[in-house]
């Protein structure tokens, strides 16, 4: 099974591991922030950040640094705003804005050193300009509400597209665009639009083609299913917000069948979500928890979990025998466990990039967090 492990602070191969092309939500100076996602947030950021000041974000939804403006040497005092699935960087960032001249499609590159962000936007680099669409659009939401195991034709680079069904596009995506929008789709049977991939935030311009009962996802597909290595039976997610379709193929999502037998077969590097106390719960994906947990159990259980969205099991430490009375909960496209998942948070003393691994076993969920 393909995946990543991390520890409490992974070596960085980058000397700018996040990079974005601008938005333009992030140099609107009339309400200047510049978002950032989550992943890259916690894997190149929050994981070097001192425990006080993961505990002040995880607390306060926010934290102050200083942050240099490597091209000029100046320095700033900003914060960084925990949004639930990405983060924004608040502050000065409207002063940034108006002193560098940024605008939509530069590349700004950012990276964590000595207790600082440092970030660069050179000037003679700029990238792809989408088309500026005029709606204000709705902050990226805490769900994906379209999800996808992906077909052989959808990573077929010879005739590369990605197949959607017409219900959850029209329901999901072109629910959010103006009318004239939708009129134009009607009529040209196909619009451009900005797709980012929220894994990495490179954004591509891309087309969506209506099909009749269907819809295609065209444009860049094929350079993102090289970049991405897409295979039979990953899941990709989506959702439309910032008037820019977001998609996301993240590691623990990946359930492309493998030969040979894991005795882990749920892995996950966990994220701020994932240990915050005061909301404690897990995140799991749903594929993933069907396929290796929901499998083992009657059909009598998978039908309560259905119709009462949660149930109630048994869950074990692997490492300290521990028994613990908790939930699964069904919340559509993942699931979260509950119960006392707080506790273990504060026992194990879990963090940030930490590995836990799942397996169901016996009737009881197992897991393990190995030091």
């Amino acid at each position: 099974m393909k995946r990543t492990a991390y520890g409490a602070a992974p070596h960085v191969q980058d000397h700018w591991p996040i990079k974005k092309a601008l938005t333009l939500s992030d140099v609107d100076i009339t309400h200047p922030f510049l978002t950032l996602s989550r992943q890259q947030v916690e894997t190149h950021i929050v994981v070097y950040m001192t425990s006080e000041q993961q505990e002040l974000l995880r607390e306060e939804g926010q934290v102050g640094f200083n942050a240099q403006d490597v091209d000029t040497g100046d320095f700033y005092v900003m914060k960084l705003k925990w949004r639930g699935s990405y983060y924004s960087l608040i502050g000065k960032w409207g002063k940034v804005v108006r002193g560098k001249g940024l605008d939509v499609g530069q590349e700004i590159k950012l990276r964590w050193h000595n207790g600082c962000l440092h970030f660069s936007v050179p000037q003679q680099q700029v990238l792809l300009v989408p088309p500026v669409r005029t709606v204000t659009a709705p902050l990226v939401p805490d769900h994906w509400p379209l999800t996808k195991v992906l077909t052989s034709s959808d990573v077929d680079t010879n005739h590369p597209f990605l197949l959607l069904p017409r219900k959850a596009v029209e329901d999901h995506i072109l629910a959010h665009w103006m009318p004239q929008e939708r009129e134009r789709l009607r009529k040209e049977e196909q619009v451009p639009i900005n797709a980012q991939d929220y894994d990495t935030g490179d954004i591509h311009l891309m087309k969506l083609k209506w099909r009749g009962n269907y819809y295609n996802l065209i444009g860049r597909w094929a350079n993102i299913i090289r970049q991405k290595g897409l295979g039979v039976g990953k899941e990709i997610r989506m959702c439309w917000a910032n008037n820019c379709l977001y998609f996301s193929v993240p590691e623990d999502h990946y359930v492309a069948a493998v030969s040979g037998y894991d005795n882990w077969p749920i892995k996950k590097s966990l994220t701020l979500s994932d240990i915050d106390t005061n909301h404690p719960f897990l995140t799991l994906p749903g594929k993933a928890v069907k396929d290796h947990i929901l499998i083992y159990w009657t059909q009598q259980a998978r039908e309560q979990l259905r119709s009462d969205h949660q149930v109630t099991i048994n869950a074990r430490d692997d490492e300290s025998g521990d028994l613990y009375v908790m939930k699964l909960k069904w919340r559509g496209s993942y699931y979260n466990l509950i119960g006392k998942w707080g506790k273990i948070i504060r026992e194990k003393g879990l963090h940030v990039g930490r590995e836990i691994r799942v397996r169901w076993a016996q009737g009881c969920l197992v897991f393990s967090v190995p030091q």
